[in-house]
Protein backbone atom coordinates (compact mmCIF):
# COMPACT_ATOMS: atom_id res chain seq x y z
CA UNK A 1 0.00 0.00 0.00
CA UNK A 2 2.70 2.70 1.20
CA UNK A 3 4.50 1.53 -3.24
CA UNK A 4 0.92 2.24 -4.74
CA UNK A 5 0.83 5.77 -2.43
CA UNK A 6 3.77 6.48 -3.42
CA UNK A 7 3.77 6.26 -7.10
CA UNK A 8 0.32 8.11 -7.11
CA UNK A 9 -1.96 5.29 -7.02
CA UNK A 10 -5.80 5.09 -6.09
CA UNK A 11 -6.98 1.76 -7.42
CA UNK A 12 -5.39 -1.99 -5.94
CA UNK A 13 -6.82 -4.45 -8.70
CA UNK A 14 -6.82 -8.28 -6.97
CA UNK A 15 -8.06 -11.84 -8.64
CA UNK A 16 -10.58 -13.60 -6.61
CA UNK A 17 -9.88 -13.90 -3.02
CA UNK A 18 -11.64 -16.84 -2.13
CA UNK A 19 -10.27 -20.53 -1.61
CA UNK A 20 -8.89 -22.14 -4.53
CA UNK A 21 -9.67 -25.73 -5.72
CA UNK A 22 -9.13 -27.56 -9.74
CA UNK A 23 -5.93 -26.21 -11.32
CA UNK A 24 -5.64 -23.73 -8.26
CA UNK A 25 -7.65 -21.23 -9.94
CA UNK A 26 -9.55 -18.19 -7.74
CA UNK A 27 -12.03 -18.87 -10.60
CA UNK A 28 -12.71 -22.46 -9.38
CA UNK A 29 -13.54 -22.00 -5.43
CA UNK A 30 -14.69 -24.06 -2.87
CA UNK A 31 -17.18 -21.67 -1.73
CA UNK A 32 -17.81 -17.77 -3.50
CA UNK A 33 -17.99 -16.50 0.32
CA UNK A 34 -15.06 -17.92 2.06
CA UNK A 35 -11.73 -16.47 1.85
CA UNK A 36 -8.17 -18.25 1.01
CA UNK A 37 -6.74 -19.90 4.11
CA UNK A 38 -2.85 -19.28 2.08
CA UNK A 39 -3.67 -15.26 2.69
CA UNK A 40 -3.52 -15.70 6.25
CA UNK A 41 -0.59 -13.68 7.61
CA UNK A 42 1.95 -15.69 9.48
CA UNK A 43 3.81 -13.11 11.21
CA UNK A 44 0.44 -12.08 12.68
CA UNK A 45 -0.02 -15.20 13.93
CA UNK A 46 3.20 -15.04 15.56
CA UNK A 47 2.42 -11.67 16.91
CA UNK A 48 -0.55 -12.73 18.68
CA UNK A 49 1.58 -15.50 19.91
CA UNK A 50 -0.21 -18.73 18.12
CA UNK A 51 3.10 -19.88 16.63
CA UNK A 52 6.66 -18.93 16.60
CA UNK A 53 8.58 -17.48 14.53
CA UNK A 54 10.84 -20.95 14.69
CA UNK A 55 7.71 -23.00 13.13
CA UNK A 56 7.45 -20.43 10.34
CA UNK A 57 10.59 -20.48 8.99
CA UNK A 58 11.21 -24.42 9.56
CA UNK A 59 8.06 -24.68 7.14
CA UNK A 60 9.14 -25.51 3.24
CA UNK A 61 7.18 -23.54 0.68
CA UNK A 62 9.04 -24.29 -2.23
CA UNK A 63 12.76 -22.92 -3.56
CA UNK A 64 11.64 -20.58 -6.22
CA UNK A 65 10.31 -16.98 -4.79
CA UNK A 66 8.86 -16.16 -7.84
CA UNK A 67 6.46 -19.35 -8.39
CA UNK A 68 3.99 -20.61 -5.94
CA UNK A 69 4.59 -24.18 -5.13
CA UNK A 70 0.84 -25.01 -4.25
CA UNK A 71 1.42 -28.41 -3.03
CA UNK A 72 4.13 -27.47 -0.41
CA UNK A 73 2.18 -24.50 0.20
CA UNK A 74 -1.33 -26.72 0.79
CA UNK A 75 0.80 -29.26 2.99
CA UNK A 76 2.72 -26.73 5.40
CA UNK A 77 0.81 -24.02 5.51
CA UNK A 78 -2.42 -26.18 6.76
CA UNK A 79 -0.06 -27.33 9.52
CA UNK A 80 1.01 -24.29 10.77
CA UNK A 81 -2.88 -23.13 10.29
CA UNK A 82 -4.20 -26.16 12.69
CA UNK A 83 -1.27 -25.38 15.63
CA UNK A 84 -2.68 -21.68 15.35
CA UNK A 85 -6.05 -23.32 15.70
CA UNK A 86 -5.48 -24.98 18.85
CA UNK A 87 -3.54 -22.48 20.65
CA UNK A 88 -6.18 -20.61 20.44
CA UNK A 89 -8.55 -20.10 22.94
CA UNK A 90 -11.65 -19.57 20.35
CA UNK A 91 -14.06 -21.32 23.60
CA UNK A 92 -13.84 -17.85 24.72
CA UNK A 93 -12.94 -15.03 22.04
CA UNK A 94 -16.29 -13.09 21.81
CA UNK A 95 -15.10 -11.64 17.90
CA UNK A 96 -15.13 -15.36 16.67
CA UNK A 97 -18.65 -16.25 18.26
CA UNK A 98 -19.94 -12.47 16.49
CA UNK A 99 -18.22 -13.48 13.00
CA UNK A 100 -19.80 -16.86 13.08
CA UNK A 101 -23.16 -15.55 14.10
CA UNK A 102 -23.26 -12.38 11.50
CA UNK A 103 -22.11 -15.10 8.53
CA UNK A 104 -23.94 -18.61 9.66
CA UNK A 105 -25.61 -18.06 6.47
CA UNK A 106 -22.71 -19.27 4.56
CA UNK A 107 -20.47 -20.06 7.04
CA UNK A 108 -21.63 -23.41 8.61
CA UNK A 109 -22.24 -24.62 5.18
CA UNK A 110 -18.97 -23.87 3.93
CA UNK A 111 -17.74 -25.00 7.35
CA UNK A 112 -18.94 -28.09 7.25
CA UNK A 113 -18.60 -29.16 3.41
CA UNK A 114 -14.77 -28.55 4.00
CA UNK A 115 -14.81 -30.95 6.92
CA UNK A 116 -16.71 -33.64 5.21
CA UNK A 117 -14.24 -33.33 2.31
CA UNK A 118 -11.32 -33.74 4.14
CA UNK A 119 -12.85 -36.45 5.72
CA UNK A 120 -13.15 -38.58 2.56
CA UNK A 121 -9.92 -37.33 1.41
CA UNK A 122 -10.50 -34.36 -0.91
CA UNK A 123 -13.41 -36.28 -3.12
CA UNK A 124 -15.72 -34.28 -4.60
CA UNK A 125 -19.06 -34.09 -2.99
CA UNK A 126 -20.35 -36.02 -6.02
CA UNK A 127 -18.45 -39.11 -4.94
CA UNK A 128 -19.78 -38.45 -1.21
CA UNK A 129 -22.29 -41.39 0.00
CA UNK A 130 -25.65 -40.77 -0.71
CA UNK A 131 -26.87 -39.45 2.68
CA UNK A 132 -24.38 -36.82 2.84
CA UNK A 133 -24.29 -35.86 -0.51
CA UNK A 134 -27.88 -35.65 -1.01
CA UNK A 135 -27.94 -33.61 2.61
CA UNK A 136 -30.50 -35.70 4.51
CA UNK A 137 -31.39 -34.72 7.98
CA UNK A 138 -29.72 -37.55 9.99
CA UNK A 139 -26.76 -37.27 8.05
CA UNK A 140 -26.10 -33.67 8.56
CA UNK A 141 -26.50 -34.42 12.59
CA UNK A 142 -24.26 -36.93 12.44
CA UNK A 143 -20.91 -35.55 10.72
CA UNK A 144 -21.89 -31.96 12.43
CA UNK A 145 -21.42 -33.73 15.95
CA UNK A 146 -18.43 -36.29 14.60
CA UNK A 147 -16.70 -33.56 13.06
CA UNK A 148 -17.21 -30.73 15.52
CA UNK A 149 -13.60 -29.75 15.85
CA UNK A 150 -12.99 -29.63 12.28
CA UNK A 151 -15.63 -27.51 11.24
CA UNK A 152 -14.73 -25.15 14.08
CA UNK A 153 -11.08 -25.22 12.17
CA UNK A 154 -12.90 -24.26 9.38
CA UNK A 155 -14.30 -21.35 10.80
CA UNK A 156 -11.12 -19.89 12.73
CA UNK A 157 -9.63 -19.98 9.27
CA UNK A 158 -12.61 -17.54 7.82
CA UNK A 159 -12.51 -15.34 11.14
CA UNK A 160 -8.70 -14.60 11.30
CA UNK A 161 -8.91 -14.48 7.19
CA UNK A 162 -11.34 -11.80 7.48
CA UNK A 163 -10.03 -9.75 10.64
CA UNK A 164 -6.31 -9.50 8.82
CA UNK A 165 -8.05 -8.69 5.37
CA UNK A 166 -10.16 -5.58 7.17
CA UNK A 167 -7.12 -4.53 8.65
CA UNK A 168 -5.66 -4.31 5.15
CA UNK A 169 -8.55 -2.85 3.44
CA UNK A 170 -8.91 -0.57 6.48
CA UNK A 171 -4.83 0.41 6.20
CA UNK A 172 -5.31 0.88 1.98
CA UNK A 173 -8.52 3.42 2.38
CA UNK A 174 -6.33 5.30 4.94
CA UNK A 175 -3.72 5.56 2.14
CA UNK A 176 -6.11 6.76 -0.49
CA UNK A 177 -6.24 3.55 -1.97
CA UNK A 178 -9.38 1.75 -2.93
CA UNK A 179 -9.34 -2.32 -3.76
CA UNK A 180 -11.16 -3.49 -7.12
CA UNK A 181 -11.91 -7.02 -6.20
CA UNK A 182 -13.17 -10.03 -9.00
CA UNK A 183 -15.80 -12.27 -8.45
CA UNK A 184 -16.32 -14.76 -11.21
CA UNK A 185 -19.87 -15.30 -12.51
CA UNK A 186 -19.98 -18.71 -11.45
CA UNK A 187 -19.45 -21.02 -8.74
CA UNK A 188 -17.31 -24.52 -9.29
CA UNK A 189 -19.00 -27.47 -8.65
CA UNK A 190 -17.64 -28.98 -6.49
CA UNK A 191 -18.12 -26.38 -3.76
CA UNK A 192 -20.28 -25.26 -0.80
CA UNK A 193 -22.09 -23.12 -2.84
CA UNK A 194 -23.65 -25.92 -5.47
CA UNK A 195 -23.92 -28.68 -2.68
CA UNK A 196 -26.10 -26.57 0.08
CA UNK A 197 -28.00 -24.92 -2.58
CA UNK A 198 -28.74 -27.65 -5.33
CA UNK A 199 -31.98 -25.45 -6.47
CA UNK A 200 -29.88 -22.48 -7.44
CA UNK A 201 -28.51 -24.68 -10.51
CA UNK A 202 -29.10 -26.76 -13.52
CA UNK A 203 -29.43 -29.91 -11.43
CA UNK A 204 -31.43 -33.19 -11.87
CA UNK A 205 -33.30 -35.12 -8.95
CA UNK A 206 -29.63 -37.05 -8.24
CA UNK A 207 -27.73 -33.58 -8.26
CA UNK A 208 -25.89 -34.03 -12.07
CA UNK A 209 -25.56 -31.02 -14.02
CA UNK A 210 -27.91 -31.13 -17.23
CA UNK A 211 -25.33 -28.91 -18.90
CA UNK A 212 -22.23 -26.20 -17.48
CA UNK A 213 -20.51 -23.19 -18.54
CA UNK A 214 -18.12 -22.37 -20.86
CA UNK A 215 -17.40 -20.31 -24.37
CA UNK A 216 -17.55 -21.35 -27.74
CA UNK A 217 -14.30 -21.92 -30.47
CA UNK A 218 -12.42 -19.03 -30.96
CA UNK A 219 -9.63 -18.13 -32.76
CA UNK A 220 -7.96 -18.66 -28.78
CA UNK A 221 -9.17 -22.31 -28.41
CA UNK A 222 -10.53 -24.34 -31.92
CA UNK A 223 -12.66 -26.54 -29.00
CA UNK A 224 -13.45 -23.82 -27.00
CA UNK A 225 -13.37 -23.26 -23.05
CA UNK A 226 -14.87 -26.23 -21.13
CA UNK A 227 -15.04 -24.28 -17.52
CA UNK A 228 -17.39 -27.71 -16.38
CA UNK A 229 -19.27 -24.81 -13.60
CA UNK A 230 -22.85 -25.93 -13.18
CA UNK A 231 -25.32 -22.75 -14.69
CA UNK A 232 -28.00 -21.18 -12.93
CA UNK A 233 -31.37 -21.56 -12.57
CA UNK A 234 -32.68 -18.35 -13.43
CA UNK A 235 -36.22 -18.60 -13.27
CA UNK A 236 -35.58 -20.05 -9.58
CA UNK A 237 -33.34 -17.03 -8.79
CA UNK A 238 -36.45 -14.58 -10.41
CA UNK A 239 -38.68 -16.39 -8.09
CA UNK A 240 -36.72 -15.55 -4.91
CA UNK A 241 -36.30 -11.80 -5.89
CA UNK A 242 -33.19 -13.16 -6.87
CA UNK A 243 -31.95 -12.67 -2.54
CA UNK A 244 -29.00 -15.23 -3.98
CA UNK A 245 -27.14 -12.71 -5.59
CA UNK A 246 -27.97 -10.22 -4.11
CA UNK A 247 -26.13 -11.66 -0.84
CA UNK A 248 -23.37 -12.41 -2.55
CA UNK A 249 -22.86 -8.90 -3.65
CA UNK A 250 -23.22 -7.30 -0.46
CA UNK A 251 -21.07 -9.78 0.92
CA UNK A 252 -18.47 -8.50 -1.86
CA UNK A 253 -18.51 -4.87 -1.12
CA UNK A 254 -17.85 -5.86 2.69
CA UNK A 255 -14.18 -6.76 1.12
CA UNK A 256 -13.99 -4.39 -1.41
CA UNK A 257 -14.58 -1.05 -2.76
CA UNK A 258 -15.43 -2.08 -6.47
CA UNK A 259 -16.43 -5.10 -7.88
CA UNK A 260 -15.41 -6.43 -11.11
CA UNK A 261 -17.78 -9.28 -12.47
CA UNK A 262 -16.05 -11.40 -14.72
CA UNK A 263 -17.83 -12.83 -17.99
CA UNK A 264 -20.55 -9.78 -17.77
CA UNK A 265 -21.86 -11.14 -21.19
CA UNK A 266 -23.31 -14.19 -19.47
CA UNK A 267 -25.93 -12.23 -17.73
CA UNK A 268 -27.30 -11.32 -21.40
CA UNK A 269 -26.89 -14.42 -22.68
CA UNK A 270 -24.79 -17.73 -21.47
CA UNK A 271 -23.36 -20.54 -23.42
CA UNK A 272 -24.33 -23.86 -22.06
CA UNK A 273 -22.29 -26.95 -23.40
CA UNK A 274 -23.94 -30.90 -22.51
CA UNK A 275 -22.66 -32.37 -19.69
CA UNK A 276 -20.33 -34.92 -20.56
CA UNK A 277 -18.76 -33.72 -23.44
CA UNK A 278 -15.00 -33.01 -23.53
CA UNK A 279 -15.08 -30.04 -25.23
CA UNK A 280 -16.90 -27.13 -25.45
CA UNK A 281 -18.32 -27.31 -29.38
CA UNK A 282 -21.70 -28.61 -29.00
CA UNK A 283 -22.76 -25.33 -26.71
CA UNK A 284 -25.53 -23.05 -27.29
CA UNK A 285 -26.69 -20.02 -26.33
CA UNK A 286 -29.60 -19.20 -23.73
CA UNK A 287 -31.12 -16.19 -22.65
CA UNK A 288 -29.60 -14.87 -19.38
CA UNK A 289 -31.97 -12.72 -16.08
CA UNK A 290 -30.18 -9.11 -17.70
CA UNK A 291 -31.02 -6.20 -16.00
CA UNK A 292 -33.93 -7.62 -13.69
CA UNK A 293 -31.30 -8.94 -12.06
CA UNK A 294 -29.30 -5.58 -11.46
CA UNK A 295 -32.25 -3.66 -11.00
CA UNK A 296 -33.19 -5.94 -7.84
CA UNK A 297 -29.21 -5.68 -6.88
CA UNK A 298 -30.05 -1.52 -6.94
CA UNK A 299 -33.36 -1.74 -5.39
CA UNK A 300 -31.79 -3.78 -1.78
CA UNK A 301 -28.59 -2.46 -1.99
CA UNK A 302 -27.86 0.98 -3.67
CA UNK A 303 -26.32 2.23 -6.43
CA UNK A 304 -22.90 0.07 -6.52
CA UNK A 305 -19.22 0.79 -8.55
CA UNK A 306 -19.25 -2.62 -10.43
CA UNK A 307 -17.19 -3.01 -13.87
CA UNK A 308 -18.45 -4.72 -16.24
CA UNK A 309 -15.90 -7.50 -18.17
CA UNK A 310 -17.67 -7.69 -21.42
CA UNK A 311 -14.89 -9.02 -23.35
CA UNK A 312 -15.34 -11.53 -25.91
CA UNK A 313 -17.87 -11.91 -28.55
CA UNK A 314 -19.62 -8.91 -28.37
CA UNK A 315 -23.68 -8.46 -29.47
CA UNK A 316 -25.93 -5.86 -29.91
CA UNK A 317 -27.76 -6.86 -26.91
CA UNK A 318 -24.87 -7.44 -24.59
CA UNK A 319 -23.53 -4.14 -25.67
CA UNK A 320 -27.51 -2.48 -24.71
CA UNK A 321 -27.04 -4.29 -21.47
CA UNK A 322 -23.80 -2.35 -20.71
CA UNK A 323 -24.93 0.70 -21.25
CA UNK A 324 -28.37 0.09 -19.34
CA UNK A 325 -26.51 -0.92 -16.25
CA UNK A 326 -24.59 2.37 -16.86
CA UNK A 327 -21.25 0.53 -15.21
CA UNK A 328 -17.84 1.04 -16.94
CA UNK A 329 -16.94 -2.01 -18.85
CA UNK A 330 -13.21 -2.87 -19.90
CA UNK A 331 -11.13 -2.01 -23.10
CA UNK A 332 -7.96 -4.36 -23.14
CA UNK A 333 -5.22 -2.70 -25.73
CA UNK A 334 -3.99 -5.70 -26.86
CA UNK A 335 -7.06 -6.72 -28.84
CA UNK A 336 -7.24 -3.74 -31.01
CA UNK A 337 -4.17 -5.32 -32.96
CA UNK A 338 -4.49 -9.00 -32.34
CA UNK A 339 -6.37 -10.96 -35.11
CA UNK A 340 -6.83 -13.61 -32.65
CA UNK A 341 -9.24 -11.67 -30.30
CA UNK A 342 -13.36 -12.95 -30.87
CA UNK A 343 -14.32 -8.76 -30.26
CA UNK A 344 -14.39 -5.99 -32.89
CA UNK A 345 -10.90 -5.08 -32.72
CA UNK A 346 -11.96 -1.21 -33.31
CA UNK A 347 -13.75 -1.20 -30.10
CA UNK A 348 -10.89 -1.38 -28.57
CA UNK A 349 -8.52 1.40 -30.65
CA UNK A 350 -8.71 4.46 -27.69
CA UNK A 351 -9.62 6.74 -30.18
CA UNK A 352 -12.81 5.24 -29.82
CA UNK A 353 -13.63 5.12 -26.18
CA UNK A 354 -16.00 6.77 -24.05
CA UNK A 355 -15.37 8.30 -20.70
CA UNK A 356 -17.09 5.24 -18.91
CA UNK A 357 -14.75 2.53 -19.11
CA UNK A 358 -11.64 0.85 -17.63
CA UNK A 359 -8.67 0.77 -20.16
CA UNK A 360 -6.11 -2.38 -19.41
CA UNK A 361 -2.80 -3.08 -21.55
CA UNK A 362 -4.02 -6.70 -20.84
CA UNK A 363 -5.56 -9.02 -17.61
CA UNK A 364 -4.28 -12.38 -16.20
CA UNK A 365 -5.71 -13.95 -18.79
CA UNK A 366 -3.42 -12.27 -21.60
CA UNK A 367 0.37 -12.60 -22.59
CA UNK A 368 2.80 -9.78 -21.12
CA UNK A 369 3.02 -6.83 -23.36
CA UNK A 370 6.50 -7.80 -24.61
CA UNK A 371 5.75 -11.25 -25.24
CA UNK A 372 2.41 -10.13 -26.84
CA UNK A 373 4.45 -8.32 -29.50
CA UNK A 374 6.56 -11.05 -30.38
CA UNK A 375 3.83 -13.34 -30.76
CA UNK A 376 1.24 -10.81 -33.01
CA UNK A 377 2.14 -11.50 -36.82
CA UNK A 378 4.48 -8.71 -37.99
CA UNK A 379 1.12 -6.90 -40.42
CA UNK A 380 -0.16 -6.41 -36.75
CA UNK A 381 3.17 -5.31 -35.22
CA UNK A 382 3.25 -2.88 -37.85
CA UNK A 383 -0.34 -1.35 -37.06
CA UNK A 384 0.86 -1.14 -33.88
CA UNK A 385 3.90 1.23 -35.02
CA UNK A 386 1.57 3.02 -36.95
CA UNK A 387 -0.54 3.74 -34.13
CA UNK A 388 1.96 4.64 -31.74
CA UNK A 389 3.48 6.81 -34.64
CA UNK A 390 6.62 5.02 -33.94
CA UNK A 391 8.50 2.77 -36.52
CA UNK A 392 11.34 1.87 -34.66
CA UNK A 393 9.73 0.57 -31.61
CA UNK A 394 10.42 -3.40 -30.26
CA UNK A 395 9.63 -5.88 -28.09
CA UNK A 396 11.71 -4.58 -25.13
CA UNK A 397 10.48 -0.86 -25.03
CA UNK A 398 6.81 -1.75 -26.28
CA UNK A 399 5.40 -1.99 -22.47
CA UNK A 400 6.41 1.90 -22.29
CA UNK A 401 4.50 3.06 -25.00
CA UNK A 402 1.25 0.82 -24.70
CA UNK A 403 1.12 2.42 -21.17
CA UNK A 404 1.40 5.62 -22.30
CA UNK A 405 -1.23 5.08 -25.06
CA UNK A 406 -3.35 3.28 -22.37
CA UNK A 407 -2.73 6.27 -19.60
CA UNK A 408 -3.64 9.29 -22.17
CA UNK A 409 -7.06 7.70 -23.18
CA UNK A 410 -10.14 9.41 -22.11
CA UNK A 411 -10.98 6.17 -19.96
CA UNK A 412 -12.17 7.37 -16.53
CA UNK A 413 -9.61 4.69 -15.03
CA UNK A 414 -6.50 2.97 -16.29
CA UNK A 415 -5.25 -0.37 -14.92
CA UNK A 416 -1.65 -1.28 -15.50
CA UNK A 417 -0.60 -5.23 -14.20
CA UNK A 418 2.35 -5.00 -12.70
CA UNK A 419 4.23 -7.72 -15.49
CA UNK A 420 3.73 -5.02 -17.86
CA UNK A 421 5.33 -2.04 -15.69
CA UNK A 422 8.28 -4.69 -14.84
CA UNK A 423 8.22 -5.24 -18.98
CA UNK A 424 8.52 -8.67 -18.15
CA UNK A 425 8.21 -11.59 -20.79
CA UNK A 426 5.75 -14.58 -20.93
CA UNK A 427 7.55 -16.36 -17.76
CA UNK A 428 5.35 -13.80 -15.79
CA UNK A 429 2.54 -14.02 -17.38
CA UNK A 430 -0.55 -15.58 -14.97
CA UNK A 431 -2.62 -17.49 -17.05
CA UNK A 432 -3.46 -19.45 -20.28
CA UNK A 433 -6.85 -19.94 -20.38
CA UNK A 434 -7.85 -23.77 -21.16
CA UNK A 435 -4.64 -24.79 -19.92
CA UNK A 436 -3.48 -26.76 -16.40
CA UNK A 437 -0.78 -27.20 -14.91
CA UNK A 438 1.58 -23.86 -15.31
CA UNK A 439 -0.91 -21.18 -14.18
CA UNK A 440 -1.77 -18.57 -11.37
CA UNK A 441 2.33 -19.38 -10.05
CA UNK A 442 3.84 -15.74 -10.93
CA UNK A 443 4.44 -14.18 -7.64
CA UNK A 444 6.22 -10.39 -7.20
CA UNK A 445 9.82 -10.51 -5.15
CA UNK A 446 10.31 -8.66 -2.71
CA UNK A 447 12.61 -5.45 -4.12
CA UNK A 448 11.39 -5.84 -7.46
CA UNK A 449 9.78 -2.99 -7.56
CA UNK A 450 12.60 -0.26 -7.38
CA UNK A 451 12.35 3.41 -6.01
CA UNK A 452 12.99 3.91 -10.30
CA UNK A 453 9.99 2.42 -10.86
CA UNK A 454 7.73 4.25 -8.62
CA UNK A 455 8.60 7.70 -9.28
CA UNK A 456 8.11 6.62 -12.86
CA UNK A 457 4.76 5.39 -12.38
CA UNK A 458 4.02 8.05 -10.56
CA UNK A 459 5.99 10.43 -13.39
CA UNK A 460 3.39 9.01 -16.59
CA UNK A 461 0.37 9.18 -13.88
CA UNK A 462 1.24 12.44 -13.03
CA UNK A 463 1.39 13.88 -16.70
CA UNK A 464 -1.95 11.98 -17.41
CA UNK A 465 -3.99 13.84 -14.97
CA UNK A 466 -4.28 10.33 -13.71
CA UNK A 467 -3.43 11.01 -9.71
CA UNK A 468 -5.13 10.54 -6.86
CA UNK A 469 -7.39 12.67 -6.80
CA UNK A 470 -8.17 12.93 -10.32
CA UNK A 471 -8.84 9.34 -10.57
CA UNK A 472 -12.32 7.73 -10.27
CA UNK A 473 -14.69 4.94 -11.50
Amino acid sequence: MDQLKEAGQSYWQILPLVPTSYGDSPYQSFSTFAGNPYFISLEDLIAEGVLTKEECDAADFGKNPQSVDYGKLYEERFKLLRKAYERSNIAENRAFHDFCWCNGWWLEDYALFMAVKDFFEGKSWKEWPEDIRLRWGFALDYYRRELYFEIEFYKYLQFKFREQWMQLKEYANAQGVEIIGDIPIYVAFDSADTWASPELFQLDETNTPYAVAGCPPDAFSETGQLWGNPLYRWDYHRSQGYDWWVKRIACCFELYDVVRIDHFRGFDEYYAIPYGDLTAENGHWEKGPGMELFWKIRERLGQKRIIAEDLGFMTDSVRALVRESGFPNMKVLEFAFDSRDTGNASDYLPHNFERNCVVYTGTHDNETLCSWFLEISEEERQMVRDYLHNQWIGSRKIYKEMIYLAMSSVADLCMIPMQDYLGYDSRARMNTPSTLGKNWKWRLKEGEVTTELLEEIRKVTETYGRCRKHAQV
